[in-house]
């Protein structure tokens, strides 16, 4: 439900009755892990999706089963057993998920709250009890940051495709003619300063937090890089040409950088795709961002073998009645 909060927070505030159906368990394959939400208002409006279409469809009709009749339902879909609730679809990769379908109680201020929160890109919780005992966990985390330095044409398609990607993206210059919000409609943040200033007032970063350095100016760059180096984030990058980058490096060791902290630069920025445009150098920007956060080697998956998604935090659990807290 959280992850759909932009989009169902609007409907809630105008009394829209809604539903919504989240996946509470994987068995082996699935297109979208735990916590995977789809909602559907009264008239099958629908939100979100659970898969990449084999079970939309009976998901869609749980959930107004579950609205129409103001109750949790529950559901299989995949690789079927004798025991599976309400619907059985197949899905594509081989797999099987369970789901539950329960209303959204607009008039509840928890769920307006949390709604509100993960519409925003703050961490957001909920837990929501259902009918027959358990309880329902929704966890969604705050939005990745990715601050971005320096507001020519390469940052506003990194910023475009880092907001598509679910950052929530700073822009900074020193420049104010360039940092407005036509030009960075997706922008979460725009800084009008000296990029090492701002960093150094930065509140908070850590490891969820990824800088790049598109500044193109050794005057900005330096002392920028410097700064980020110095601070807990999990991703320091800066573009520029092999000799750029050797004569960068060899002004930040001057600037007092040590071998240790230049070792975290990624730089040339971004994996080599063979990219040309700004955007679709934007795109090998995000795509070392996220392999870089999850650890992945960024081979193509054709070249591996194992499962396709990694396991990752729980977005939501569904404790049997013994555990509920």
């Amino acid at each position: 439900m959280l992850e759909l909060a932009a989009d169902l927070l609007p409907l809630v505030n105008a009394g829209v009755p809604v539903a919504a159906v989240t996946v509470t368990r994987v068995v082996r394959s699935a297109p979208r892990g735990v916590g995977a939400t789809l909602a559907v208002t009264s008239d099958a409006r629908v939100v979100g999706s659970l898969s990449g279409g084999c079970v939309e469809g009976d998901a869609v009709m749980l959930g107004l089963d579950a609205l129409r009749s103001g109750e949790v339902r529950r559901g299989s879909f995949g690789f079927t057993g004798p025991d599976d609730a309400v619907v059985a679809a197949g899905l594509a990769c081989g797999g099987a998920i369970e789901v539950v379908a329960y209303p959204i109680d607009g008039a509840d201020p928890r769920v307006r709250e949390a709604l509100r929160a993960a519409a925003a890109g703050r961490e957001s919780s909920i837990d929501l009890a259902l009918d027959d005992g358990p309880v329902l966990a929704l966890r969604r985390p705050a939005r990745p940051r990715l601050i971005v330095l320096g507001a020519g044409e390469h940052a506003a398609a990194l910023c475009r495709v880092g907001a598509a990607a679910g950052f929530a993206v700073t822009v900074c210059d020193a420049w104010a003619l360039l940092v407005t919000a036509a030009r960075f409609p997706e922008a979460s943040e725009l800084v009008v300063a000296p990029p090492h200033e701002y960093l150094a007032s930065l509140e908070a970063p850590d490891e969820g937090t990824a800088v790049c350095v598109l500044t193109h100016d050794e005057r900005l760059d330096v002392p920028a890089l410097r700064a980020a180096l110095r601070l807990p984030v999990g991703f320091v990058g800066a573009m520029g040409s092999r000799a750029t980058v050797a004569r960068r490096a060899a002004l930040l060791m001057q600037a007092g950088v040590t071998e240790a902290e230049l070792a975290r630069l990624h730089s040339p920025l971004g994996l080599d795709l063979g990219a040309r445009t700004p955007e679709e150098t934007a795109l090998s920007v995000i795509a070392e961002i996220v392999a870089a956060r999850t650890g992945a080697d960024a081979r193509p998956l054709r070249a591996s073998d194992g499962p396709l998604h990694a396991a990752s935090a729980t977005a939501c659990s569904l404790p049997v009645p013994e555990a509920v807290r």
